[in-house]
């Protein structure tokens, strides 16, 4: 008798929330390495709590994932968490780290939460545009010009090799 891996006995589940499509991506590459494995790919919903693994991929408001997604995530007893995201800001892994940290204060303590994924997320155009206000108000403004800055930076993410990291990741939580 031949064994069996534990990735052919496990269901998997990717859920998430995506504002401007960038954790739709996350989510989607997550689902297509998973293949047949991923039993429920959407919305926060019941029928991902039959899954061993939830992949849970959200956007960063404020620090945190969203509100639909920390009451998903306190229903969630007995599993094993991989969290995956994006955030606007991305030059400084810390902060990447404190986001994660943030989310994952939002599991309860009987999951087992997994190490976390974060990339840069390009931002809605109103975004740049509230930048932009706060630069004509004040033309010397270095804050406004840092976010600009950033806000450029940030509109070719995630590209090939955040998703490359992504799969890379995946990979390591089988």
């Amino acid at each position: 008798m031949s064994a069996i891996g534990l990735e052919e006995i496990m269901k998997y589940a990717v859920v998430y929330k995506s504002l401007t499509g960038n954790t739709e991506l996350l989510a989607e590459t997550v689902r297509d390495e998973l293949g047949d494995a991923c039993i429920y790919f959407g919305v926060p919903d019941a029928k991902a709590l039959d899954a061993d693994v939830i992949f849970l991929g959200f956007w960063t408001d404020k620090g945190n994932c969203e509100e639909s997604l920390k009451s998903f995530l306190e229903g969630l007893h007995g599993k094993r968490v991989e969290l995956f995201g994006t955030a606007g800001f991305g030059k400084d892994p810390s902060y990447f780290e404190k986001i994660l940290e943030a989310v994952k204060a939002e599991v309860p303590k009987d999951n087992q939460i997994g190490t976390g994924y974060m990339c840069q997320g390009k931002m809605g155009q109103r975004i740049r545009k509230k930048y932009e206000e706060m630069l004509r108000e004040d033309p010397e403004n270095k804050t406004a010009q840092m976010l600009i800055e950033n806000f450029d930076q940030a509109s070719s993410h995630p590209d090939e090799k955040d998703v490359e990291n992504l799969v890379n990741w995946v990979k390591a939580c089988r």
